[in-house]
Order: C-alpha cells, then sequence, then structure tokens
C-alpha cells in the first residue's frame, strides 16, 4: 500500500514537473483546470453572494460547461447552450401554464424537450433541453403564485447566462490559448509514424527479405494510421480555431502569424504520402517469391536506398520546430534531393533490369509509381516549408 501511495505521488510530482517545464499536453490540462476553477467561482460569488438566487449552482456549472480550449469553442458552446436552456424552460412554462403540473404535463414535457433536443443545430449542447426542462418543471412545481413561478424560471435562464459570460469573460483574459504547437504536434504525430514505418521496411528492401509475415505486419500498421490522421486533423483545426477572436494575436510576437496554411499544406501532403505508402505495402505483400524471370534483387535494394532516403525526411518532419524552421527547411530541401537522385537510380535499375512496369500483374510498375508520388510529395514539402520561413 506505501509503495503504491509513493508510486502515484512520484508520478503526480513528474506530471506537475512537465507542466511548469514544457508547454505541452500537462500544461495546456492544468490551465485548464484553473481557468474553470476561477469561472466556477466567480460565477458562484455572483449567483449566491450578490443576486441570492434559489438555485445558485447553475451558474457555475455553466462556467465549467462553457470553458473550452479555445476562446471560438467556448463562444459556439455558449450559444449553443443558452439557446438549449431557454428552448426547455419555454417549454415548462408554456406546458406548465397551460396544463398544470401533473404527470401527463411531464411527459408532455419530456416529449416536447427530446424531440427539440434532436435539432442539430445545438450540436453538442442538445441534450440540454431536456435536462433544463426537467429542472424547470421541478422548479416549477415547488411554487405556488404565478409570479413566484415565472420569476423562477426567469432566473434558471440568467444564471445560465451569467455562468457562460463569466466562463467566456476568463477565457478571453486569462492566458487566452494560442496553439501552434498543436499544428506542429499534428506533423509531428504523422511524420513520426510514416518514419517508423519506413525505416522497417527500407532495410527488409535492401536485403531482399519479403516473408509473408513481415508484409502482413507492415499492412496492419499501415491500416492503424488512419485514427492518427483523425487526431492530427483535429489537432490542426485546434490550432486554427485558437486565432479565432483572440487578443493574443495582438501581441508583437504573434504578428504575422495570421495562419496555418502552409501547416496545413504539409499534414495533407503526409496524409497522401501514408495512403500511397499503404498500397506499396499492398503491392509488396502481394509480391511473388518464386518469380524467377527477372532479376529484381538488384532493383529492391535501389528501392530500399530510396525509401531509407525518404524515411530521413520523414524524420526531420518528426522533430519540426518553428523557432528552428530555417535550418531544418534547408536540410529538408538537401535531403529531398538526395531522395531524388535515388528515385533515378531506381527507375535506372528497373530499365536496366527490363523488368516489366506495363505488366498489371506484377508489382514492378506500381512500385515506380508510388516511388514518383513519394518523392513529389516530399519535393512539395520542402518547398512549401521553405517557402513559409521566407516569407
Amino acid at each position: 500500500m506505501q509503495l503504491t501511495v509513493r508510486g502515484t505521488a512520484v508520478r503526480a510530482g513528474l506530471w506537475w514537473r512537465r507542466a511548469w517545464g514544457s508547454d505541452g499536453h500537462e500544461r495546456h490540462t492544468a490551465l485548464l483546470i484553473g481557468k474553470s476553477t476561477l469561472a466556477a467561482t466567480l460565477a458562484w460569488v455572483i449567483a449566491h453572494l450578490l443576486l441570492n438566487a434559489a438555485s445558485p449552482a447553475f451558474a457555475p456549472f455553466s462556467a465549467v460547461l462553457i470553458i473550452q480550449v479555445t476562446i471560438y469553442q467556448s463562444l459556439v458552446q455558449a450559444l449553443r447552450y443558452v439557446g438549449a436552456v431557454a428552448a426547455g424552460v419555454a417549454v415548462q412554462a408554456a406546458l406548465g401554464f397551460l396544463v398544470g403540473t401533473e404527470v401527463l404535463t411531464f411527459a408532455l414535457v419530456a416529449l416536447v424537450a427530446l424531440v427539440i433536443g434532436r435539432w442539430p443545430v445545438l450540436g453538442a449542447q442538445r441534450t440540454q433541453v431536456a435536462t433544463a426542462a426537467f429542472f424547470a418543471f421541478s422548479t416549477y412545481a415547488s411554487l405556488t403564485g404565478s409570479v413566484e413561478k415565472i420569476s423562477a424560471l426567469g432566473q434558471i435562464v440568467l444564471l445560465v447566462v451569467i455562468g457562460c459570460v463569466v466562463a467566456l469573460a476568463v477565457n478571453f483574459a486569462v492566458l487566452p490559448p494560442m496553439r501552434y504547437r498543436s499544428a506542429e504536434h499534428s506533423i509531428r504525430t504523422l511524420a513520426q509514424a510514416l518514419w517508423e514505418l519506413l525505416d522497417d521496411i527500407h532495410p527488409a528492401l535492401s536485403a531482399g527479405d519479403l516473408d509473408e509475415e513481415r508484409t502482413g505486419r507492415w499492412r496492419i500498421r499501415a491500416a492503424q494510421t488512419e485514427d492518427l490522421i483523425a487526431q492530427a486533423r483535429a489537432g490542426m483545426s485546434t490550432a486554427r480555431e485558437s486565432l479565432y477572436y483572440n487578443p493574443r494575436r495582438l501581441l508583437r510576437r504573434h504578428r504575422g502569424r495570421t495562419g496555418f496554411e502552409n501547416y496545413g499544406a504539409v499534414l495533407e501532403a503526409l496524409e497522401r504520402t501514408l495512403y500511397q505508402t499503404g498500397s506499396l505495402i499492398r503491392s509488396l505483400d502481394q509480391w511473388r517469391d518464386s518469380e524467377m524471370s527477372y532479376s529484381f534483387r538488384p532493383f529492391l535494394g535501389s528501392y530500399g536506398a530510396f525509401l531509407g532516403a525518404i524515411a530521413e525526411n520523414a524524420r526531420l518532419l518528426g522533430n519540426l520546430d518553428e523557432d528552428h524552421l530555417a535550418d531544418q527547411a534547408v536540410e529538408l530541401c538537401q535531403l529531398a534531393e538526395r531522395a531524388q537522385n535515388y528515385r533515378s537510380q531506381v527507375i535506372a535499375q528497373a530499365e536496366h533490369a527490363g523488368l516489366p512496369l506495363t505488366d498489371p500483374a506484377r508489382p514492378y510498375g506500381v512500385l515506380v509509381v508510388e516511388a514518383t508520388r513519394l518523392m513529389e510529395e516530399f519535393q512539395h514539402t520542402s518547398d512549401v516549408l521553405r517557402r513559409y520561413h521566407d516569407t
């Protein structure tokens, strides 16, 4: 038991050191928790101490719900949440005054609220229509006078608005997130996955070792990159959203950073490269070891050398850092030129060996085409980053 507690304490200490020392996931999480705590406390003070509300918890609950990773998302969710709560309360108010507080009324409130909750415009806040309606019904049923009922229902909406406004103010004023690093992380994630895959493939090709078990393992790894691509896209989307309505864009060190078009182009190129690598692996997986009609070993050796050069490009992108982009852009161009030479050797070797590049039943033509496509993507990537640095 003591060892478990000590291990937990060590892990917690390491987590907080990472949060303090680097601009990563831990710091973002700690900042989000801190801002949520501040927003909830301010909302509670306003609702409980200043307004003396009957149900003050609505305000801090709303504040915590609305604190999002970016100001843009906070604003969008606030509008949807207020709309959902207002709709739920309005349903209860209308049916309550028309029908009363019987069980049948509750059933009607639930039915109408759940139907409204299917409205796509409300997005992730759709379930709040029914939740607000149920709370409103409970509050409505506990009161007697019509004025008290109207006041109590109006107060629910007011507290929700207060919580949302406080959350937006805190997110706007207290270190509004600028997720430039999220864009870099998205590129790094895909580049790292590509590098690890190619770094496993090219030595096997150079050695002519294409057994079924190994190529099958490559296919599985290539298929798993679909999830990584989805995560990378989400990271890039967050990075773009972090610019919207963000006052930190006015600071000197953030001026000139107007978007992520160049990083987006690199990310798209990496996505295409991963798909092309998957196609290349499928061709290798269908290789006929028994084929003796052609001398393909030198071709495989040249292809392995080419993929090794491409892997070096991916390795560099896996360590992309805007603070060192000048040197990295130059090195990436040099690596692209080196890979281009290896691609020329692949084609020359295929022609020298007389390989049937136009025969769809054999993998040679597909491999040559994929080599050309891979080279085009990495050449495009190096050109984009060079332009990004020059501007």
